[in-house]
């Protein structure tokens, strides 16, 4: 199908090709159906029918299985027989068996090139968002973002941000009288909730060097679209970093491309798996800033494709936004999943040949009700459609097969080695030091001073002329007369010694 991503065969006995218009294809779309359903295949047959047609794909693999992109499917597969029969069913003569150009990414840097962001390009509402901040904690996040900002910090790492908070924490009146109150309370449970980020593995996302969008959007030599894979089944078990890291991502992109239009194909199409964790428990400024994202992205070429087991796991107002969409079956076992389903069904333009709710609750695996814009953007009728197979391998490749592609990789080596350039951290730890070291400098002087100040009350500073006195009492004290001198003096200072001064004394002032 020219002009088309060919995703199977619809109609009657399955023999009419459906397909995803290209210059539709950033309107955004929906992949959903229950687990075990088949969305993994229709993930990994959409990527391979956008990159053959020049359009660089970014998805994450939360199972492993789409790994397989980057290795040839073969005639010795289980499922060949059966693929081939489908193949014959729906008319896929052009059907051989291939790989893809990949990309293997890993946020923790074992199972792909690392990829990594800025604190500073994160941003305090998506770090809020990532720590699960109080309104109170998030308020004390973006004052640290702006002291750093006035006072030219760069924000690279985690432990730039640990180190700015206690700044933040030392100088909380002053800048609490600037900005509003700075709750040492707030302070230390921000740490802590960075402690446990950096415990689960969350400090590899932040630092340099920082991911380059261009690196994503590449084509091979042969002008087939790059296939980014984020290795995702680790990441997985920490779920908000997951979603979070995903929301940056197309933050990003929404950001910096340029405004393009409607393209005749877009320049990336950005699969969200397991989307539900986006919007669980989000609060709205997050899920505002998600519609905001997918209403205009389309204008700079990215289609969004939302990957979920139902499709009210996605706001309303941004699942209208999504116009191509490929249903799998859903289950009814409650009221409450009946009632999702028939709004599921009512979503789509009618097909007089069937019935939309008893499609989605009766199709197999591998068959999914399917709906794609066509002329002017028009929702297409729904259709029963039979996913093709893939081309490439069905299933994960093995550790040294990735291994060699990511040895392989045109970005090989780029963002393997850390680069730590002077930021936050090293600043304040700087003036921390260069303070020490005047307080030190402080505290030795008044040490020297009161020691100055106890030799003088004790009579003990040196005198010039202490040496010649001094040589002067040893001759004397050899001498009949220097030996009563001493035996007076020595008197003297004895009780009955005191007693006689103060009444020589007291007899003088009286005499006055």
């Amino acid at each position: 199908m020219d002009g088309h991503v060919f995703i199977g065969g619809g109609g009657e006995n399955y023999a009419e090709k459906q397909g995803l218009a290209l210059k539709y294809a950033n309107r955004h779309g929906l992949v959903a159906g229950a687990t075990g359903t088949g969305k993994t295949v229709t993930l990994q047959i959409m990527a391979e029918g956008f990159s053959a047609a020049g359009v660089p794909v970014f998805l994450s693999d939360v199972k492993g299985d789409l790994s397989g992109l980057s290795a040839a499917g073969s005639e010795g597969f289980k499922l060949h027989g059966a693929f081939m029969e489908r193949v014959e069913t729906m008319g896929f003569d052009s059907f051989r068996y291939e790989k893809f150009p990949v990309l293997f990414w890993d946020l923790f840097g074992d199972q792909g090139h690392p990829i990594r962001t800025t604190v500073t390009e994160m941003g305090p509402l998506l770090i809020s968002r990532l720590l699960e901040l109080s309104e109170a904690q998030e308020g004390v996040l973006n004052i640290a973002f702006r002291v750093a900002d006035e006072e030219g910090m760069a924000l690279l790492d985690l432990k730039d941000l640990q180190a700015l908070l206690v700044h933040v924490g030392e100088n909380a009146k002053e800048l609490g009288l600037r900005y509003g109150n700075v709750s040492p309370a707030s302070v230390g449970a921000i740490q802590r909730r960075l402690l446990v980020l950096e415990n689960q593995g969350g400090a590899k996302l932040f630092g340099e060097p920082a991911l380059e969008l261009s690196d994503m959007m590449r084509t091979d030599v042969d002008g087939r679209g790059m296939i980014s894979i984020l290795a995702s089944d680790t990441l997985m078990s920490s779920p908000r970093l997951y979603a979070t890291f995903l929301l940056w991502l197309l933050s990003e992109l929404f950001e910096e491309l340029p405004e393009v239009g409607d393209p005749d194909k877009p320049k990336l199409v950005f699969f969200f798996d397991e989307a539900h964790l986006l919007f669980d428990d989000a609060p709205k400024a997050l899920v505002d800033k998600v519609e905001q994202v997918a209403r205009l992205i389309r204008s700079k070429g990215v289609g969004v494709y939302f990957i979920t087991q139902n499709p009210a796991d996605v706001p309303e107002d941004i699942l209208g936004q999504l116009g191509n969409r490929v249903q799998h079956a859903l289950r009814a076992f409650t009221a409450k999943d009946r009632k999702e389903l028939r709004q599921a069904a009512e979503t789509y333009r009618e097909n007089p040949r069937f019935n939309t709710e008893d499609a989605i609750r009766e199709v197999g695996v591998g068959e999914a009700v399917t709906s794609f814009l066509q002329a002017k953007g028009v929702p297409g009728i729904v259709e029963r459609t039979l996913i093709r197979p893939p081309s490439s391998r069905l299933g994960p490749v093995d550790r040294a097969e990735r291994q060699a592609v990511i040895d392989g990789s045109p970005i090989a080596g780029k963002y393997e080695t850390v680069v730590d350039r002077e930021s936050a951290y090293e600043i304040l730890t700087r003036r921390a030091a260069e303070a020490a070291r005047v307080a030190e400098a402080a505290e030795a002087k008044v040490e020297a001073d009161e020691e100055a100040e106890r030799e003088f009350q004790s009579a003990r500073r040196y005198s010039p002329g202490g040496a010649r006195r001094t040589s002067s009492r040893s001759r004397s004290d050899d001498t009949l007369g220097g030996a009563i001198s001493k035996a007076v003096i020595k008197e003297l200072g004895g009780t009955t010694g005191r007693r006689i001064v103060r009444g020589i004394l007291g007899g003088l002032f009286k005499s006055r």
